[in-house]
């Protein structure tokens, strides 16, 4: 129905419809009319986008995979005749969420230390500082402005003065769970509440750490392809 209305407009021109490759121009300047647009596959780890690309389900034209962001790759066709090219699948990782820069009561911290976080020694001894914080407000503080002190059960019923520990090295999830989550400075800080915070401390050097670490396991991956011409990675 579309393609006969489109048969006719141009009709009233005296231009003709051709068919080339599946897509319709008109002959007058050979105008593309129109271009079918698959539906772009979408998935959220990076297995799925080479089980995608193993699988030649669409064909065995060349690919070019673009590593946009630590969360985001997307695979494209080559150039066609007209110059455009097609999406055939996006990879968006699936997350945990962890507002950098906020603060959080302790026992929400907490659970979020343990959610969103890889282990690691620093983590652990965070867990051991902010689990052990008494309810009084975080007023007894000794702070130079790096690192602070604030009072803390430091036995069975004790109470103390203990180090809180700064910077800390921690790997957040921030890329897919395929490859080694990237390990960055972080400044560790408390307030009354008590309330704490994490503020990122390395300039975003950790994300060109995971886009090397998901280039890697691409190419890992997809040697096959990769030594065949047939997949190129960019990023």
């Amino acid at each position: 129905m579309i393609k006969e209305a489109i048969q006719y407009i141009v009709g009233l021109g005296n231009k003709d419809v051709v068919d080339v490759n599946l897509q319709t121009y008109a002959t007058d300047k050979l105008h593309l009319i129109e271009a079918p647009t698959p539906d772009v596959l979408e998935v959220h780890s990076l297995s799925g986008l080479v089980d995608y690309l193993d699988s030649h389900f669409d064909g065995d034209d060349p690919i070019m995979i673009h590593i946009k962001s630590p969360t985001e790759v997307t695979a494209y066709s080559s150039v066609n005749q007209d110059y455009n090219r097609n999406k055939w699948i996006t990879a968006q990782a699936m997350l945990p969420s962890f507002r950098f820069d906020n603060w959080y009561d302790t026992e929400n911290f907490n659970i979020k230390l343990q959610s969103c976080f890889v282990k690691n020694d620093d983590r652990d001894v965070m867990l051991k500082v902010v689990g052990n914080i008494t309810e009084d407000q975080v007023k007894t503080v000794s702070d130079d402005g790096v690192s602070q002190a604030v009072v803390a059960k430091v036995g069975v019923a004790a109470v103390g003065n203990v180090e809180v520990p700064n910077p800390v090295a921690l790997a957040p999830y921030r890329t897919f769970v395929e490859v080694v989550q990237p390990e960055s400075n972080f400044i560790f800080r408390m307030q009354s509440g008590p309330k704490c915070a994490l503020f990122e401390a390395d300039g975003g050097a950790w994300k060109h750490k995971a886009i090397e670490n998901i280039r890697n396991y691409l190419t890992d991956s997809l040697q096959t392809e990769i030594g065949a011409g047939r997949i190129t990675i960019i990023a």
